[in-house]
C-alpha cells in the first residue's frame, strides 16, 4: 500500500478553486501509483472558524461528485477536509471517497475551546481498512489528546492519520507527541498540514511521517505545497515539493 500525504495552501473560501488544486495534486499522486491520498484540515475552504457556517457543505452537495468520479475511475481513496452541516450544527469533517462505495464522513470529536462557538463535535471514530491496513483519521487538536490515540489503538489501528492546520508552535508540540504515540503503539503516524494564512495564525506545513519506532522519516518544508509518499510495509518514503 502506498499513501500520499498532501500539503496544500487554500484560497480562503473559494471552494471551486481549492477543488481544482486538490485535483492537481491527486493527478500527481496517481502518477506515483498511490492507493490513497489525504489532505489537511478544512482543505477545501481554509481554516477560518468564524466563516465556516457560510461555507458548510451538505452531504448531498454535488461538488463531492468530482472526487467520487476520480476515485471510481482510478481506484484511489481520497480524503478531503471541509466544514459540513449536520442537524446539530457545523462539523469539522474529513470526507472520504472510496472506489464504487458511498462516501464517508469523519467529524472531529474533540474540539479546541476556541472552536466551540462555531462547531459541534462528531460522535464516533471512523476506522478505514485499505488493503488489510486499518487506518484511523484524526483532525488537528484531537490528535494531540492522548485519549484519542489510545482509543484508536484499541480499535486495532495500524496507521494514525492526522489532518491538521498548525502553526509553528503547534507543529513543535505535534512533533514530540506524534513521535511518542507512534513508539508507544508501534503504529506509524502521518501528519498532513496546510501552508498559509489560517484564522489568526500562519500554518507552516512540515507535513511529516513517523515510523512505528517514533522515528521521523521525512518532512516537507514550511512554505511550499507538496506530497509525501509512504509505503508502510516496505518502509519506503519519497516526496514531491513545489
Amino acid at each position: 500500500m502506498k499513501v500520499g500525504i498532501a500539503q496544500t495552501k487554500a484560497i480562503i473560501g473559494d471552494i471551486e478553486a481549492n477543488i481544482a488544486n486538490h485535483k492537481k495534486w491527486i493527478d500527481c499522486a496517481l502518477s506515483e501509483k498511490v492507493d490513497l491520498i489525504f489532505f489537511p484540515e478544512l482543505s477545501l475552504t481554509g481554516y477560518e472558524p468564524r466563516l465556516a457556517d457560510t461555507w458548510a457543505m451538505r452531504a448531498d452537495d454535488l461538488r463531492w461528485n468530482e472526487f467520487q468520479t476520480i476515485s471510481d475511475l482510478h481506484t484511489i481513496v481520497i480524503g478531503v477536509g471541509a466544514p459540513t452541516r449536520s442537524e446539530e450544527g457545523v462539523c469539522i469533517s474529513m470526507i472520504i471517497f472510496q472506489p464504487n462505495q458511498a462516501k464517508q464522513m469523519y467529524s472531529k470529536q474533540i474540539l479546541h475551546a476556541d472552536e466551540y462557538p462555531y462547531f459541534v463535535k462528531g460522535n464516533s471514530q471512523l476506522l478505514l481498512t485499505i488493503k488489510d491496513v486499518k487506518i484511523a483519521p484524526a483532525i488537528c487538536y484531537e490528535s494531540l489528546q492522548p485519549e484519542h490515540a489510545e482509543a484508536a489503538n484499541k480499535l486495532g489501528t495500524m496507521l494514525y492519520l492526522a489532518s491538521v492546520a498548525k502553526s509553528k508552535v503547534g507543529v513543535e508540540k505535534a512533533t514530540v507527541h506524534y513521535s511518542a504515540i507512534a513508539k508507544k503503539y508501534s503504529m506509524p503516524v502521518l501528519m498532513s498540514n496546510s501552508v498559509g494564512p489560517c484564522d489568526t495564525f500562519e500554518s507552516i506545513g512540515q507535513s511529516s511521517v513517523w515510523d512505528g519506532n517514533g522515528t521521523l522519516l521525512a518532512s516537507l518544508d514550511v512554505e511550499g505545497e507538496g506530497i509525501l509518499f509512504f509505503e508502510p510495509i516496505a518502509k519506503q518514503i519519497d516526496k514531491i515539493q513545489s
